[in-house]
């Protein structure tokens, strides 16, 4: 689980991307996929005009009336981006930063997601392969097989995509299989810390049908080490071994029809990030002081069918997806070995445990165990105007159904096998080995949406241009969960027995609106308006206990709202000097209302999705380029965004989390007394103390564990 972020710095962000002089030798036009392509450079090497197909409607990157960022594959191979993270950087506003195992957070002009673990949690930023929608951001790094392109929409996606778009949109578009003829390529590579690397593709027409495969090999040692892992003083962390394969056919008995299937898997098995305690006392960044030998295992599989129909009247396009993803990570949860924990942990705050006084000082908190199962199923047909008139239009239906099963297992203890593998599931309620476990949870959440959308351009001169379009939005979920952080007394079956989720059912409109005018063909204006939508949700451990106070009146719930923003954003895209020359620039407004952030309660282990009822965020946007000649390129952008909350809240102050620290839940509910702190609003930077304030324990708690004194970015604390 990452680490979560308080509300303030999930919308307050500055980002710089420096300029570059890259030398593009040799440099050649984009690989033209079937959702891409480039106009050719003229004689005196204009920059590219990349087509965008992110917006589902096929249009001049220069032309969209958004903010709007592609890369190409010679590109992407010159800036040596392999990964989803390697975009950090290159795209004013983007930040990618990778969290635990294979786990990527990913935000565009400071909105995002804090926890890709929570797949039940919607991201700001969605995150497409071919236009296919991907459920969870784990599996974002495993889309980068054989390339074509990478399309960013920075902002609000209130119709082609609506919601789970508040932040913006990443497509990745694959190569295609071809029928013009055969090619191949090969490339491998050594480096230090045993790096290997190796990447071939293949593409063979036969009549009206082609075949294309690519595979990818990753691996090295390795960059930081853990010194305390039994057997070995040397455990490596922040290591990498991965490889991932892509393999599509395409029968086109004509240009106007086509079929396209195709499939892209991944797997990574790894020993984990580096995350560096703040008491380790080691001084060497790369050297922890841990003694958990941590995994972390990520496997990917992505299956889906593309058929397109071009017709006098519009363009019919159907996509089909099945997706699964399994993850299974375990890591050191206090980041220390035993003596130093026992002796540092939670800065001499020691608690009975469960009431056993026998547990009074833990010597060491690991999590065996957080599995993950998801599989999901995606359907969208749409019809797009292939005319060449002043009016243009696409309109569509998306049907979307994920299983998301989650099971975790947490030790904590001053005694036993401190390395002890996770209980099975199935384990007896009374079974010696349950009291061994600090926390376990065992939940599965299923959400069934469905949305329909219509946009339509028209011209009303030759400059002037007027957009609108409209989407609705349907989202159910449902599931069950428990845990053993409390709750009712067991007296027969397994430790951990599901119970129904009080069930969540959201609905939305949202849309765009937007105005461009050409003062010349290279030189555009444009002021939009969109409506962005985040369904609301369940908290996973939370949502197998009925609506109850957890804490305090502001604490987690079991369901949470929906999000909705209101965008403004005004710009301008220009090329100069006979198209050598590009300047993009906008400035954009959001007003949030239940802003959805990740929240803590006062009781242990309570962690989950809340809402913040209004927020703003504002920026400016700034990227250009300049290609003097065919060999050599000057690129730059610069980002710049603020927000604030712009009403109060109650939630607990992350600043001070030992003065409310709380033991977890016994089997039974019990009061607490202690001292607490709080604050209305990040914003607002006052804090509250509310003492000897009493709360009740409840089962309905979220499952994190939390090691006040680790500063480890990729996972709770």
């Amino acid at each position: 689980m990452s680490k979560g972020l308080n509300a303030k710095r999930l919308i307050i962000a500055v980002g710089v991307s420096w300029l570059a002089i890259t030398p593009a030798l040799g440099r050649d036009d984009l690989e033209q996929g079937a959702a891409a392509s480039v106009a050719p450079d003229d004689e005196e090497g204009s920059s590219d005009d990349i087509i965008v197909t992110a917006s589902k409607r096929d249009s001049s990157l220069q032309e969209v009336t958004l903010s709007a960022t592609a890369m190409g594959a010679a590109a992407l191979k010159e800036a040596n981006i392999t990964e989803i993270t390697g975009l950090n950087g290159l795209v004013p506003g983007l930040v990618v930063a990778r969290s635990g195992g294979g786990e990527r957070m990913i935000s565009i002009r400071g909105v995002g997601s804090e926890t890709p673990e929570n797949a039940n949690t919607q991201p700001g930023v969605s995150f497409h392969v071919d236009g296919v929608y991907i459920f969870n951001s784990i599996a974002a790094s495993a889309a980068f097989i054989d390339v074509a392109q990478v399309e960013v929409l920075r902002g609000p996606q209130g119709t082609t995509f609506g919601q789970g778009s508040t932040g913006g949109t990443i497509n990745v578009v694959s190569k295609q299989p071809s029928l013009s003829g055969f090619e191949g390529s090969l490339s491998v590579g050594v480096g230090n810390y045993g790096m290997m690397k190796g990447d071939m593709a293949i593409n063979v027409p036969v009549g009206q049908f082609a075949i294309r495969g690519a595979v990818q090999y990753q691996k090295h040692d390795g960059y930081s080490i853990a010194t305390g892992t039994p057997g070995t003083t040397e455990y490596d962390l922040d290591n990498q071994n991965d490889i991932g394969w892509k393999l599509a056919a395409i029968w086109q008995p004509s240009d106007s029809f086509s079929i396209t299937l195709a499939t892209i898997q991944n797997e990574s098995d790894t020993h984990g990030p580096a995350q560096k305690n703040i008491l380790d006392p080691s001084t060497d960044p790369r050297v922890l002081t841990q003694d958990y030998p941590g995994r972390s295992i990520v496997d990917t599989a992505l299956y889906y069918g593309v058929i397109n129909l071009d017709t006098a009247f519009a363009v019919v396009k159907s996509i089909t997806s099945y997706q699964k993803l399994y993850s299974a990570q375990s890591w050191d949860g206090d980041g220390l070995t035993g003596d130093l924990f026992e002796r540092n942990v939670l800065g001499g705050y020691k608690p009975a445990l469960n009431g056993n006084p026998e547990r009074l000082g833990a010597r060491y908190d690991h999590v065996a165990l957080w599995k993950m199962e998801t599989e999901s199923w995606t359907q969208e047909i749409n019809l797009a105007s292939n005319g060449t008139g002043p009016f243009s239009w696409i309109v569509g239906g998306v049907y979307l159904w994920s299983k998301n099963p989650q099971y975790i297992v947490e030790y904590r203890s001053a005694t036993g096998n401190p390395y002890a593998a996770p209980l099975p599931v199935d384990t007896p309620y009374n079974s010696p080995l349950v009291p061994t476990v600090t926390f376990a949870e065992l939940s599965e959440i299923t959400r069934e949406a469905y949305a329909a959308y219509v946009e339509a351009s028209f011209d009303i001169t030759d400059a002037l241009t007027l957009t609108g379009g409209i989407r609705y939005n349907h989202d159910e979920y449902s599931g069950v969960s428990d845990s053993n952080s409390g709750g009712p007394a067991i007296t027969s079956g397994a430790y951990l027995q599901p119970r129904v989720s009080p069930g969540l059912t959201t609905e939305e409109w949202t849309g765009k609106a937007a105005i461009d005018y050409k003062i010349t063909p290279d030189n555009m204006v444009y002021l939009s308006y969109t409506r962005g939508f985040k369904p609301g949700g369940l908290n996973s451990s939370a949502s197998g206990a009925a609506p109850q106070v957890l804490g305090f009146a502001n604490g987690i719930r079991p369901t949470y709202k929906p999000e909705t923003v209101n965008s403004f954003e005004i710009g301008s895209k220009n090329m100069f000097a006979n198209g050598t020359a590009k300047l993009n620039l906008s400035a954009f407004y959001y007003d949030y209302k239940n802003m959805q952030f990740l929240d803590e309660d006062a009781i242990l282990f309570g962690e989950g999705t809340a809402n913040a009822p209004g927020a703003e965020i504002y920026g400016l946007e700034i990227e250009g380029s300049w290609k003097p000649s065919p060999n050599w390129i000057l690129e730059g952008s610069l980002a710049y965004t603020r927000g604030k909350f712009t009403k109060d809240f109650l939630a607990l102050d992350p600043a001070a989390p030992s003065s409310r620290r709380m033991p977890p839940a016994t089997t039974a509910p019990a009061s607490f007394s202690g001292t607490s702190s709080w604050r209305r609003s990040p914003a607002i930077r006052r804090a509250r103390t509310s003492t000897a304030m009493k709360y009740r324990k409840s089962p309905s708690s979220r499952a994190r564990s939390r090691s006040v004194t680790s500063t480890r970015s990729g996972r709770a604390s």
